[in-house]
């Protein structure tokens, strides 16, 4: 098990696209190419239509280039009785793409804030996980953005992001290497500088089953 701590500038920015984005029908072209490429027919009956399945798929694995996770969070509520605990959203589960190899990183996110005022739907924390991760990544800097956004948009006293993934890349190619999960974390604020509060953050999603074991960097 690999353990990678994140702690990247807190820089947020969109990826440029250079080029057009290709017509529906040029994507479907490109997998048919594809497709000779592999050695097989894409007219005979079993792959006639995949160009349009595939096609159709891609638009749902990387539709989080379609939404804006700053916006996500845009709504807040300030009316927590003084509530200033840590918020944890343990287990949601991780569904990426490698950029290198264009494979499946399938794992799961815990992600943490220790509110200053105002708090955010739990749905909306899931939400930015998703629109992060369905993106081409890798997964130290989807790790990064996840907590980054969070900071910027919430103005916590603290954000804590952990990712435990296991990468197709490693395990049906290449080194070939099952079973194998890489565990990546950002910590930011009271996170950051209070081991206290980064030990009960630990605990918390140890409680729930986790292998992840990031280290206390007291």
């Amino acid at each position: 098990m690999d353990v990678v701590n994140v702690n990247t500038p807190a820089t947020i920015s969109a990826p440029k696209v250079t080029e057009r984005r290709p017509t529906r029908e040029e994507a479907e072209a490109a997998v048919r190419t594809l497709l000779l490429w592999a050695g097989d027919d894409p007219t005979r009956e079993g792959l006639i239509d995949t160009p349009a399945r595939v096609v159709r798929s891609y638009s749902q694995f990387f539709c989080g280039y379609e939404i804006d996770p700053d916006e996500l969070l845009a709504r807040t509520f300030e009316e927590t009785d003084g509530y200033d605990e840590m918020v944890l959203l343990r287990d949601i589960r991780l569904e990426s793409y490698c950029e290198h190899h264009m494979v499946p990183i399938i794992g799961r996110a815990h992600v943490a804030y220790l509110p200053h005022k105002r708090v955010v739907g739990i749905s909306k924390l899931a939400r930015v996980v998703e629109a992060y991760a369905k993106r081409l990544q890798i997964q130290e800097k989807l790790t990064a953005q996840i907590a980054n956004t969070i900071n910027a948009v919430l103005e916590p006293k603290g954000v804590a992001v952990v990712i435990e993934a296991a990468h197709q890349c490693m395990t049906t190619r290449g080194i070939h290497k099952p079973g194998v999960s890489m565990v990546t974390s950002r910590m930011l604020g009271a996170f950051r500088d209070d081991p206290s509060t980064r030990r009960e953050f630990l605990a918390m999603i140890s409680m729930g089953g986790t292998s992840a074991r990031v280290a206390d960097e007291a």
